[in-house]
């Protein structure tokens, strides 16, 4: 029977329609133009290669003076005493800022107005001042003693054979660094959620447990960065030594440049480049240190550097691969 004028056509004798995947295939992907992007990028590029050839081609930086004292002894025992410095004041700075961070946290009323004006005044006095401060003390105070106030002294001991220049510049760095470092413990331990605390004290556990085992751990993913950057700053700060006549790298260069005038150039550019590579062998540790301590607070840990090196390496590879295939 035929069918009446009209009807229906049947699927099966339908044109095929085109799929969602073939219409997809059969077009491109155009990425956005961003020209703005490019011309910055070119900008860029040519100001860095413009730095990078006067900075190779200047005859004033005497490249080869560069090489000569890079390695020499004398300020590789410059570099020593930097590192011995930035080390013993980092520690004992720390310590001191976990001390004045707990005290201004204190309930005690005494204990939390002698933390802030401690912190007050160290944040206040030029570093140099407490330096040269501590090297004339012995000028003030010949004598120190240990005894009961107004009454008789347990012991005492003579001020100037203890104030030796190490000791004058860690004491030193060490005071300054505890007045910022105290701000940056409180400051972690602020960022502690309040529950934490609760359900440490309703579970029973002691104080100093609950500090040791569940605020500090947690505060130190606040405290790591910032008290890297105060470790950077530390780093730099021991080139005031100098002032109190210990030679750290600065006061070698210092030293070999009053008698090498003409090297003083080179010589500069020596303590920049160790200065350089000290803080960026910190910031490398504090790059693992966060991401020790991310541990449980993120679902996946940062990839390190050489991980990103080699993700930036494949999707290279794989962008090739797709413009080559197209």
């Amino acid at each position: 029977m035929s069918e009446p004028p009209g009807a229906a056509v049947s699927l099966a004798e339908a044109p095929p329609a085109d799929t969602p995947s073939q219409t997809l295939t059969a077009q491109r992907v155009v990425p956005l133009r961003r020209p703005g992007r490019w011309i910055a990028t070119a900008l860029v590029l040519v100001l860095v290669a413009q730095f990078t050839h006067g900075l190779a081609t200047n005859p004033f930086y005497q490249w080869d003076r560069f090489g000569y004292w890079f390695l020499r002894p004398t300020l590789l025992d410059g570099l020593l005493v930097t590192l011995e410095v930035t080390a013993l004041s980092a520690v004992f700075g720390l310590l001191g800022g976990i001390l004045l961070a707990l005290a201004r946290l204190s309930k005690s009323p005494v204990l939390r107005a002698v933390s802030w004006t401690y912190i007050w005044a160290l944040r206040s006095i030029p570093l140099i001042v407490v330096l040269i401060f501590l090297y004339n003390f012995s000028a003030l105070y010949r004598t120190l003693s240990i005894g009961v106030p107004f009454g008789p002294a347990f012991f005492s001991f003579d001020e100037s054979r203890l104030a030796t220049d190490m000791a004058v510049a860690v004491i030193g760095l060490s005071l300054n660094e505890a007045a910022y470092a105290a701000e940056v413990v409180r400051g972690g331990i602020l960022s502690v959620d309040q529950g934490q605390h609760e359900a440490a004290s309703a579970l029973g556990l002691p104080k100093g447990y609950q500090f040791r085992r569940i605020v500090l751990p947690q505060a130190l993913r606040s405290i790591t960065p910032n008290y890297v950057n105060q470790l950077i700053g530390l780093v730099k700060a021991t080139s005031l030594v100098f002032y109190v006549s210990l030679l750290d790298l600065f006061g070698a260069a210092q030293t070999m440049g009053s008698t090498y005038p003409g090297d003083i150039v080179p010589l500069l550019l020596v303590v920049t480049v160790w200065y350089l590579i000290l803080t960026s062998l910190v910031s490398v540790a504090q790059f693992y240190v966060e991401r020790h301590y991310a541990r449980g607070a993120t679902r996946t840990l940062p990839p390190t550097p050489l991980r990103k090196l080699r993700s930036s390496v494949r999707d290279l590879r794989e962008r090739a691969r797709r413009e080559a295939a197209v």
